[in-house]
């Protein structure tokens, strides 16, 4: 955009030349007002100039590059798959974000129940809020089904083709993705402190124990010691709540900016 004056035109004249309505007048004249002092065309260029940009395509999609108009392979289910992980994800953190208000992290010895964070899920959750069990379960369902939807995209993807060149890096990127999915998954499986999250947890112990050199060093990192307790939940929240959903959402964005950038990869 540049600076300096422009060539008056005789906006006039040139309206005169065609058949214009007087609503079209209307616009026009508004649009020369605004212009001439806030050079509102400059910034429509800039705009128009900025929108191909952004959604060029390099390089061409399959059906482009050999003009197909019978795409007759197109199964559209399963290339719906990115973006239904991606509207399971939303509703997660959406739900995750609310049940927060209700949790508290503490394995700390309750009256009726045996800790503070399963009685939080169990009573205060679950029995107590209005709706509680509905948002649990939407929260619940939702991750599975996020990472069945990873799982099925990422299979999608191998078996079309789409991770070859010049796509690797996004290839890679949706491994990082789907394992961070895992953490995801286990982290909040281990968050109501039940049996089966104890466990689970336990299990987690023994796996980072079994790791040759730093096996110790990472139990005492993720799970913060040898045994479960406090610092292990703790750090689960952690992961789950203020790690996690912002790492992995840069991430999504990022995979989804590539993607936009070149193009989806049709079967070859």
């Amino acid at each position: 955009m540049s600076l300096e004056p422009r060539d008056e035109l005789d906006n006039r004249a040139w309206m005169d030349e065609r058949d214009l309505s007087p609503i079209e007048e209307g616009y026009l004249y508004g649009l020369m007002y605004l212009d001439k002092r806030l050079r509102i065309v400059d910034y429509l260029e800039l705009m128009e100039d900025m929108y191909y940009k952004i959604n060029l395509q390099m390089p061409k999609s399959h059906t482009e590059q050999y003009n197909l108009d019978n795409k007759f392979w197109y199964w559209y289910p399963l290339y719906s798959l990115g973006f239904f992980s991606i509207l399971a994800y939303i509703v997660a953190a959406v739900t995750g974000g609310i049940l927060g208000f209700y949790y508290s992290p503490s394995t700390a010895e309750h009256p009726e129940y045996a800790y503070v964070a399963y009685a939080h899920v169990a009573q205060t959750i679950m029995i107590d809020l209005n709706f509680g069990s509905f948002l649990r379960s939407l929260h619940r369902w939702s991750a599975q089904i996020m990472t069945a939807a990873v799982f099925l995209h990422m299979l999608r993807v191998y078996f079309t083709g789409a991770y070859k060149e010049p796509r690797e890096l996004n290839w890679l990127l949706g491994i990082v993705l789907i394992s961070l999915t895992m953490v995801f998954g286990y982290t909040g499986y281990l968050l109501p402190w039940s049996q089966l999250s104890y466990w689970a947890g336990q299990i987690g112990v023994e796996m980072a124990l079994s790791i040759p050199l730093i096996g110790e060093w990472t139990a005492q990192l993720v799970f913060g010691g040898f045994t479960l307790g406090e610092p292990t939940i703790q750090r689960m929240y952690i992961l789950h709540v203020f790690i996690l959903p912002f790492v992995v959402t840069a991430l999504i964005a990022i995979h989804v900016g590539i993607v936009w950038m070149q193009g989806i990869a049709e079967p070859h």
